[in-house]
This record gives C-alpha cells, sequence and structure tokens, in this order.
C-alpha cells in the first residue's frame, strides 16, 4: 500500500513532470499575475538579489563590494534588446563563469541534445516581450519528485559584465537563469562548487545513472556508450584531481578535477585500421586536448574528406580523442538514461520500475552495515518476488535487475550536507520465511549469506549496482555503513523480470533537532518577513510537531501561553509530510510557513470588528480571499468543529482549519475522478488516521 505521499504523485498528481511541486510554495501562475495586475517586475523573497544568494565564493573583499544585481534589459548595451533563446539552443551558446560549476553546465550542455529533455526544464513560451514581468521559472527533479523553481532576472554583474555563466551572444539569457535556478535549489551559487555530472544529469531527468571507473574499464564500454547516444542517454565525465584542488591545465591540454561533456562517439578508417573516436566538451569553451586527433593533429588528413567534413573541428571547447586516450586521462564516466531499454539495447523486452521513500532512524531503523549484527536487521526491509522473464533469451545469465539507492540531504544549502556512507545487501528468501509477513528477524541474517551488495560504502549521493537473479523471493536492505545515523532515502528497483514489492521499514521515532533560538520577529514589513523566512529555512533540517508548536506561537501568535495547541500542530506535520516521517523537511516546513502567513493576512482583512476572531459572517470572507468558497452548511460545520461556544474562530484555530481544507482539496482532486472519490479500506484508513 503506497503512503498518501506516493498517491499524491501519481501520474496526474503532484510531483509529476505534468505536475510538478512549486518549489518552497512559490506559484508561477499566480506570481505572474500579481505581477502583472500591480505592473512591478518580480523581486524573489526566497532568493533575493544579496550577499548571501552568492555565498561564500572567495571573492577578494573588493570584488564583492562591486557586485550589482541587474535585469537583462539594463545589462544589454547600445538600445539591444535580451532575449531568453537567441536562435535555438546549443552547447556552444555560453561558457563557465567565476564559479566551480563545470559538473552543472557539462550537464546542461548536454541538454541542448535532447530537446524533449530541454524544454521540460527549461518551459517554453518565456520571453523578454510577452507578458514579461521579471519572472522566470525552471523545472528540476529532485529526490523523487518534480519541482517547479522560480527566480526573478536580476543577475550578480561587476561593470554590467555577468560574473557568473555568461552567453556567447551577450543579449541571451537562457543559460544565466537556468544556472540561478539550480543556484536555488542548491542554497547559493557557493553552494554549486564541486561536483560530478551525475548529479545534476538525474535531476534534469529524473532518470537512473550508471557510474563507470575509467581506470576498470567494462569489456563492453564501446558498445555501451554507442548504445547511450542511440538512446539519447546524457553522458558526462571527469578528469582525476591534481596534487591540489586547483583546475589546472596539464600539458596535453587537459585540465585537471575537471567536468567534460561527453557528445558524441564515432568509428572512422585510418588507413584501413578502425578507430573509436570520442567527442568531449569543456565547459570554459576553450582549452582543449592536444593529443592524436585534436584541432590541429596530421592523423585528420589521413581519412576521407567526406569524414572530415562529418567530424568537425573548431576552437570551440570540444575535440576528439581515441577511446583508449579517454580511458587513460579521464577518471569516470556517468551515463544516465530515461528508458531502461539502455541496460540491453533491447525494446521488445520491457523494464519496469518501482521507486519507494524511506527512511533510516536513530534507536530504531537506522541498524548500519551487516557487521553489526545486533542490529542489522533492523534496516529498512523491501521484499521483492522475481518472476520469469518474458525475454528468456535475453535474461539467462544476464543482469536482470538494476538497485539504486540515493539518500536525500540533511540541509538545504549543498556543501553543509552531510552525507553518510551508504549500500544495500540482496538477499535470497528461504523457503521457510517465504510469503511470511513483517520483517524478517536477526535469526534469518545469523544463518544465511547475501547474494549481492556494494562492496564500497560510498558517501555519494547515490550508489547503484546491476545484478542478476533467478526466480524466487529476495530481500533488499538498504543501509549506512554505521548505524544509529538518521537520514531519508530514495530506493529505485527497475527490473527486467515480473516483480512485486513489499516494504517493512518499521516504526519511526523521530528525533527532536536541537539549535540556538531564533531572533524573535515581531515586524511585519516585506524585508523583515523576507529575513525571517530565510532565517527559518537556513536553521531546520526538519520540524516536529513540538518545534512547530514553538515556532508557531512564537513568531506567528507572538504568545506565550495558550495559541496552537501540540494536536493541531500535529495535525499541520501530517498534512504536508509527504513521505510519511512525522516531521516536515526544510521544503514541506517553508510550504507550510508561507501558507501559515497567507492565512494570517486574511484572517486580518477579514476581522473587521477588531475583536480579534472571526464571526461566521467575516469566517466566510476570510475563506473567500484565501479563495475557498464553501455551502453554508460546510461553514456551519467549520463552526461546530473549530469555533468556540459563541460560535467565534480564533487566529490559531483559522490557520487551522484553512490548512486542512486546502490540503484536503488538493487530495480530493489529485485521487478522485471528476466530482467522485473512490477509495478501498485501506486507503481510507491512511487517510483518515494520519491525516
Amino acid at each position: 500500500m503506497p503512503s498518501l505521499g506516493a498517491t499524491r504523485f501519481k501520474k496526474g498528481g503532484y510531483g509529476t513532470v505534468s505536475h510538478p511541486e512549486s518549489f518552497f510554495d512559490q506559484d508561477v501562475p499566480k506570481l505572474r499575475r500579481d505581477c502583472l495586475r500591480q505592473r512591478v517586475l518580480f523581486i524573489d523573497d526566497m532568493f533575493p538579489p544579496d550577499k548571501k544568494s552568492i555565498g561564500n565564493v572567495n571573492f577578494e573583499p573588493d570584488k564583492m563590494a562591486r557586485i550589482l544585481w541587474r535585469r537583462p534589459k539594463d545589462i544589454c548595451k547600445n538600445g539591444a534588446k535580451p532575449s531568453f533563446i537567441v536562435s535555438g539552443v546549443s552547447r556552444f551558446d555560453f561558457r563557465q563563469g567565476s564559479v566551480g560549476d563545470c559538473w552543472l553546465l557539462a550537464s546542461i550542455a548536454t541538454l541542448t541534445f535532447q530537446k524533449n529533455i530541454f524544454v521540460r526544464v527549461v518551459p517554453e513560451g518565456q520571453s523578454f516581450d510577452k507578458e514579461y514581468c521579471g519572472l522566470f521559472h525552471f523545472r528540476f527533479w529532485r529526490h523523487g519528485r518534480w519541482v517547479d523553481v522560480v527566480v526573478d532576472d536580476k543577475l550578480p554583474t561587476i561593470n554590467d559584465q555577468l560574473i557568473f555563466v555568461r552567453s556567447k551572444d551577450p543579449t541571451e539569457f537562457w543559460p544565466a537563469l537556468l544556472e540561478k535556478a539550480y543556484a536555488k535549489v542548491c542554497g547559493s551559487y557557493a553552494d554549486m562548487i564541486d561536483g560530478t555530472p551525475a548529479e545534476a544529469l538525474v535531476d534534469f531527468t529524473g532518470g537512473v545513472h550508471l557510474r563507470i571507473k575509467l581506470s576498470k574499464p567494462p569489456a563492453d564500454l564501446w558498445e555501451q556508450m554507442c548504445r547511450a547516444v542511440k538512446s539519447k542517454s546524457l553522458m558526462g565525465c571527469g578528469t582525476p584531481q591534481g596534487d591540489t584542488s586547483a583546475n589546472n591545465v596539464l600539458p596535453n591540454g587537459l585540465v585537471q578535477g575537471h567536468a567534460y561533456t561527453v557528445t558524441g562517439v564515432e568509428l572512422v578508417k585510418n588507413k584501413e585500421k578502425t578507430v573509436m573516436l570520442v567527442r568531449l566538451w569543456n565547459p570554459w569553451g576553450d582549452t582543449e586536448w592536444k593529443g592524436d586527433w585534436s584541432d590541429t593533429s596530421p592523423l585528420w588528413s589521413n581519412i576521407s574528406t567526406e569524414d572530415r567534413g562529418h567530424l568537425s573541428v573548431a576552437n570551440d571547447g570540444e575535440f576528439w580523442m581515441t577511446l583508449a586516450d579517454f580511458c587513460d586521462n579521464y577518471s569516470l564516466l556517468d551515463i544516465c538514461f530515461e528508458s531502461p531499454s539502455f541496460l540491453d539495447g533491447s525494446s521488445s523486452c520491457h523494464w519496469k520500475t518501482s521507486v519507494y521513500d524511506g527512511r533510516w532512524v536513530s534507536g530504531t531503523t537506522a541498524g548500519g552495515c551487516n557487521k553489526y549484527t545486533d542490529s542489522f536487521w533492523r534496516n529498512p526491509q523491501y521484499r521483492v518476488k522475481v518472476g520469469e522473464s518474458s525475454d528468456r533469451s535475453k535474461t539467462q545469465g544476464d543482469k536482470n535487475m538494476l538497485v539504486s539507492l540515493m539518500q536525500k540531504p540533511d540541509k538545504r544549502n549543498r556543501r553543509m550536507v552531510k552525507k553518510l556512507h551508504i549500500g544495500f545487501y540482496i538477499y535470497k528468501v528461504t523457503k521457510e520465511y517465504e510469503g511470511r509477513k513483517g520483517r524478517l528477524p536477526a535469526a534469518f541474517f545469523s544463518t544465511n549469506t547475501f547474494v549481492a551488495y556494494t562492496k564500497n560504502f560510498q558517501s555519494s549521493r547515490d550508489v547503484m549496482k546491476m545484478v542478476s537473479l533467478e526466480p524466487g523471493e529476495y530481500l533488499i536492505l538498504p543501509c549506512s555503513f554505521d548505524p544509529n545515523k538518521t537520514a531519508s532515502f530514495l530506493l529505485t528497483i527497475i527490473s527486467k523480470a515480473e516483480t512485486c514489492v513489499q516494504e517493512d521499514s518499521g516504526g519511526h521515532n523521530h528525533e527532536l533537532m536541537e539549535g540556538k533560538e531564533l531572533t524573535p520577529f515581531k515586524s511585519k514589513t516585506r524585508k523583515e518577513r523576507q529575513a525571517l523566512i530565510r532565517q527559518l529555512s537556513q536553521k531546520y533540517e526538519t520540524v516536529s510537531a513540538d518545534q512547530l508548536q514553538k515556532i508557531l506561537n512564537d513568531q506567528v501568535l507572538e504568545v506565550k501561553t495558550g495559541g496552537f495547541s501540540i494536536e493541531a500542530c500535529r495535525s499541520m506535520v501530517a498534512l504536508l509530510d509527504m513521505t510519511l516521517t512525522g516531521e516536515l523537511s526544510n521544503e514541506e516546513f517553508v510550504c507550510l510557513w508561507n501558507k501559515v502567513n497567507m492565512f494570517k493576512d486574511d484572517f486580518q482583512k477579514a476581522n473587521v470588528s477588531g475583536k480579534g476572531a472571526l464571526s461566521q459572517t467575516e469566517l466566510k470572507d476570510a475563506l473567500k480571499a484565501s479563495g475557498e468558497e464553501v455551502s453554508a452548511d460546510i461553514l456551519k460545520l467549520m463552526v461546530l468543529r473549530y469555533g468556540s461556544p459563541s460560535g467565534h474562530v480564533t487566529l490559531e484555530d483559522f490557520i487551522t482549519m484553512a490548512l486542512r481544507l486546502d490540503c484536503m482539496k488538493s487530495t480530493f482532486h489529485t485521487m478522485s475522478k471528476g466530482t467522485v472519490l473512490c477509495l478501498r479500506k485501506i486507503e481510507w484508513l491512511f487517510l483518515i488516521m494520519y491525516n
């Protein structure tokens, strides 16, 4: 039975490509309508044009002081008008700026090859002409769901020159705005320093990636790369880091510790000998390979004029090299694919994908690796039944399942995220335990050996492994290396054979987060409210009902006694807790905070009597202001449920009621067919017992 969060993410629900969540609850159509109606240019409260949005990029103080945030219309000179896109998109449109995000730009370059993926990340219809209001938006896949990220078009400049990514055409701004949106997701521009292409490739596609260590490449590396090109998968790679963290340029023209884009593969004839060539692109827009098959290599004279025309070379940051040189000079190759058919190149065999949200909780389900025999069995358990494949000829002796484990961040700012060393084990379920419900006990693991596992626990965002499993029942245990490490994860299972997955993760008992007290907030000016929103989002990794009660009473009601009850706060947490963890994630908390402040404003506008509580007439006006029209009968029920004996509704009760109405309406629209909602008994119980 999927959680309510999973149900909301079903096709047609929230978090899908067609219906992404609003990042930080910033609704793009509403923001645009408000700006156009008020005839103002948008300024993003959640990623404002200030030093915190730039972050610690190690600029000299005088350089930081010279930074001005300018809109494109003010950057363009000599009467030129800004454009979002000029004459289509290409990897040659842009080059890296003064922040070490080559891994991101290498991934953006791959998007330009796949228009269907590009328009998913960069929605069409955006421009500086029609309905321009200084607002743009982009879409990314973030840890299990798609989010719509809005930004204003104020960009950091020095002397009217962009300091981060810039376009070859000074009037084109899609690369700079896309980079800004991703910086917002990461926390700041500085939070994009250092990374691997795989991270951004997955965030651009929602796909799964394969990581290949080129020091020991698989025998079928060339076939895999050709298959990736044919299946329109995305590829990025990186060079080894030198003795320092600097991006030093080697005598052969390659940059140490640098990310590149794989833009093509080709077979050519060189004096009757077949040569496997790989094409790569440097996000710097220059600085190319100087070895065999480089732009000026004499080897190009040995191939036909037709091939030379097909395999064009120019001083644009893109170059060719042999597959052998590629493996010798690069350390990692990341292939990100949307269609599992990439795994074997077969379109006749249909791979099936299942995704599960989970959580390790200290003291209960965070059991550590299998060397911790007393607690290992407590890790979340996923029972998998593998049936016969419909494609036996390809499955026999072949790998038929890919398991991917991704850990979710514990902080908003990417560079502050504490990554655990993670991995997983797969066990064959013995006959005595087949069909048995509930968790397998410690005795099972003491008498049975795993059939597959991740040999090295890595402190990376995700780990994956291809396995070959015979028909039968298996158990997958995702875990961190050490026990008692609380964190959330996403488990993806892609199988060629028929599979049926049953989750048994045990109960959750989350710890409270400790931290310093927030600065008291009483003023309601836009600037101070913006400062508090940012302060809250940076302070809290997750928010429990107890913490929420204190925040709301201190910052919204400004009371020391009374106010929001713990039960009301538990209800609020449950309504927005998409993964059933008992706590709100950073984004869920900011979403709740924005709604609470909106409902508070609606309450104050409707409270014309000034008594501090709404009459039934004022309640109807307040609900209408929040966009909710209810019948007289429903209004009467609300007063009975949330009002005082006199029929008046206080601010805290109005916020609790308005939030429930808003969330339950969204749930109905997501799960219903038109005006009718049909639920199975267990679905109904899930819905009412937690919410």
